[in-house]
């Protein structure tokens, strides 16, 4: 074993030893769509006399905060995106009305007199002899009698919390009042200043959505009558640091009130979540079992080491998703298993080029044409997966939602397969490969065999690119027959796209979705669209209801069948719908440029031009099919669309990289016989690499349910398309493109002169 494949072994084993450790301790988080329970997305509105900007954001969002705890709820998450935006998770939480009732509140918040203390048998329901007197809990718990409300926090300026090293006060909190609020601050101290030190009765309660949150005790200094004048206060006491910040920041919420409006909500039942899980288990495996019995049949010894490398990218993938605290979503889920797929085409490119090199005799043994495939593969392999880390990322900055956890997963992968395929599975190879054993049965390897179709390639040696224009016409005619999809059907938005609301059900036995139109037309709601799901599944997808109406749609449902349940609800707002819309778009047309970009930059313009018209031809052949189908165009679409891209691009990328290096050998043949040759170098990888994703979709569209039946099946359209497109369509544009652009010119390709 030399030095360099100790290094990599070393390092190889590092890395499995510590993912193992991280799997093995640290669990991973689940999205709600996976374990259950609602999220709500709250929008802030300005009024006349408070403007909803970031901080009025961030404190609004402590009130609710507060809210969310009086809830009960386990592990709530609350995330500020962007200025306005409130991202609210409440894991287990299955009536979202309930939840947005709280949290759609004003805040509201009041300064009351404390009358004494109270009996713990008491409630914070006003007293029967004394209606406009009420008991609520201190801080420490202990039940205090409040007065009417003496002022609102309408009447504060500004609270801050600051830190007096000099008087040795420590951390405390300023109050300003303004206006009326200076005289009624001061009348309200001044009637609690006339108690003695220590009377319950001295102090002043802040109440906040029904909590106090603080009932200081007026000073000594404070005479009776006159009370804290110049509407300014200061309340001591032992705070923290954090505990100052949060009162300060609460009693700004109040004095500066938002409303909020629920701009999104989904809810998910844990039942389907859990099949959801189990589902995408199963396809995982059947995928995986069914794509190594693939390569081991082709590659043989190779092809075994390549499945055990893949077990160990599953391995790192999960290490890696745990580590980062990464959200687990139903999309992200299935980018997982479909990153297993794609993650044997490292090893396939690797393989097929050491064949090449051990077929054509240019390398005298397995061990030494391993070493050259695996250099010879590199640069398509760092641009492939480049391409699709840009899609990856587009996702994660583009989208939002559970599309964002599909773009993490598919950059983990994709980053985790380049380590199994470079390091892992090239340290395992080359062992093998120096082996006595190996080194006398060369055929063992997979590598002495040229394969089946590279064979069949060499024995008729057919010339594809002889007539270029035909597979344009071809290319053409599938996009106007995908593209009347869109002009006789139309398009269907999601829900996401549109606004509106989407329910799921599931009913104990078939439902005819005609007589489910019929009920809720009866019931009001004649454009209600309904959709079978399986066998005993149904989606209902509307205009934007109120609670109270999707209560009505649910009854009448169930008066179909008694026993359907409700395991998904999503409302979009309409200005949500809209603003996603137009992300959707900005992410295409930016997924689309950024593609090109990076193409020219590494193949030159006249490649990257023919790969970005494959890519349009990708994209509008997937809408048409999907129009034709009759199927929603949601977001789960979009990360199916983009990912399609990335994987159209990977083709196009291995071919041009051959194109690039055939050229670079400036062997004098026409662009249009090296592209031929090219296509014919590169088709055994296309096919085996097609083979390995299309075993995985096709076990995730049986087997992972309902929920990812389109994301699979746009998957599995897409596949095709794209790997018929980043051949057939993109090299005749380039030959084309060629030559318009450089008859009777010198060009230079990769560093060589044609003519």
């Amino acid at each position: 074993m030399n030095r360099s494949l100790r290094v990599r072994a070393l390092l190889a084993l590092a890395v499995l030893a510590l993912s193992l450790y991280v799997a093995a301790t640290v669990p991973i988080r689940l999205g709600l769509d996976l374990r259950g329970g609602t999220q709500i997305v709250l929008e802030t509105r300005s009024t006349p006399t408070a403007d909803a900007d970031r901080a009025a954001t961030d404190r609004t969002l402590e009130v609710l905060r507060g809210r969310i705890d009086a809830l009960g709820v386990a592990e709530p998450t609350l995330v500020r995106s962007g200025d306005h935006r409130i991202i609210v998770e409440l894991p287990g939480v299955q009536d979202p009305k309930k939840a947005a009732d709280v949290l759609g509140r004003t805040a509201q918040l009041t300064f009351h007199p404390v009358l004494g203390a109270a009996d713990e048998d008491d409630t914070s329901r006003p007293l029967p002899k004394r209606p406009r007197e009420r008991v609520l809990p201190d801080e420490s718990g202990t039940p205090l009698r409040l007065g009417p409300t003496s002022l609102t926090g309408e009447d504060v300026k500004e609270a801050a919390a600051r830190f007096d090293q000099q008087g040795g006060a420590g951390w405390h909190v300023t109050v300003g009042f303004e206006g009326a609020g200076r005289a009624g601050w001061a009348d309200l101290t001044g009637e609690a200043a006339c108690r003695a030190p220590g009377d319950p009765a001295r102090r002043v309660a802040i109440v906040l959505d029904d909590k106090v949150i603080s009932s200081p005790q007026v000073d000594p200094s404070v005479t009776c009558g006159t009370g804290i004048r110049d509407g300014a206060t200061r309340i001591t006491g032992s705070f923290s640091p954090e505990e100052a910040r949060e009162l300060s920041l609460l009693i700004n919420g109040g004095a500066l009130p938002v409303p909020v409006e629920t701009v999104e909500q989904r809810t998910v039942g844990p039942t389907l979540g859990a099949q959801a899980i189990t589902a995408s288990a199963w396809a995982a495996a059947i995928g995986t079992a069914l794509t190594s019995l693939f390569i081991i049949v082709v590659y043989r010894l190779m092809g075994g080491l390549a499945a055990l490398a893949l077990a160990c990218y599953g391995l790192l993938s999960y290490a890696a998703l745990a580590a980062l605290g990464a959200t687990l979503t139903l999309p992200g889920l299935a980018g997982f298993v479909l990153a297993i797929g794609m993650a044997v085409d490292a090893n396939v490119l690797v393989f097929e080029r050491a064949r090449e090199e051990y077929a054509g005799r240019r390398r005298p043994s397995i061990r030494s044409s391993l070493a050259a495939g695996f250099r010879n593969a590199f640069s398509a392999i760092a641009d492939s997966n480049i391409t699709t880390l840009i899609a990856a990322a587009l996702l994660f900055f583009l989208a939002s939602g559970p599309v964002r956890g599909f773009g993490v997963t598919l950059g983990i992968g994709v980053l985790a397969s380049m380590f199994s395929a470079l390091v892992i599975s090239r340290v395992l190879a080359e062992f093998a490969a120096s082996r006595q054993v190996v080194r006398r049965r060369p055929r063992l390897t997979g590598i002495a065999t040229i394969g089946v179709v590279r064979e069949r390639l060499t024995r008729r040696n057919p010339l594809p690119m002889r007539r270029p224009r035909r597979w344009l016409v071809t290319s053409a005619a599938v996009l106007a027959l995908a593209g009347s999809g869109i002009v006789v059907r139309g398009v269907d938005l999601g829900v996401e796209f549109t606004g509106g609301r989407l329910i799921e059900y599931t009913t104990s036995a078939p439902v005819d979705p005609g007589r489910v139109r019929t009920a809720l037309a009866d019931a009001g709601f004649p454009r209600a669209v309904v959709q079978s799901s399986g066998d005993t599944g149904l989606t209902v997808r509307t205009d934007p209801l109120t609670d109270a109406e999707e209560a009505e749609v649910t009854g009448a449902l169930r008066g179909l069948d008694g026993r359907a349940d409700k395991v998904r609800d999503e409302l979009i707002g309409p200005s949500l719908g809209e603003e996603l819309r137009q992300g959707a778009l900005i992410a295409l047309a930016v997924a689309l440029g950024a593609q090109f970009v990076y193409l020219a930059a590494r193949f030159r313009w006249m490649l990257g031009s023919a790969a970005v018209v494959a890519l349009l031809h990708d994209v509008v052949v997937l809408l048409g099919v999907f129009a034709w189908l009759g199927k929603p165009v949601d977001g789960v679409f979009l990360a199916a669309l983009l990912t399609v891209i990335g994987y159209s691009v990977n083709d196009s990328v291995v071919l041009f990289d051959r194109v690039r290096e055939l050229t670079g050998r400036g062997s004098g043949s026409p662009f249009a016989g090296t592209v031929n040759q090219a296509i014919l170098q590169t088709l055994p990888r296309t096919v085996n690499t097609g083979m390995g994703a299309a075993f995985m979709l096709t076990a995730l569209a049986v087997l992972g349910g309902s929920s990812l039946t389109d994301f699979a099946l746009a998957l599995l359209i897409g596949l095709a398309v794209g790997t018929y497109s980043s051949v057939f369509t993109a090299s005749p544009v380039a030959i084309l493109l060629h030559r318009r652009f450089r008859r009777g010119k010198p060009s230079r390709e990769g560093g060589a002169v044609m003519r």
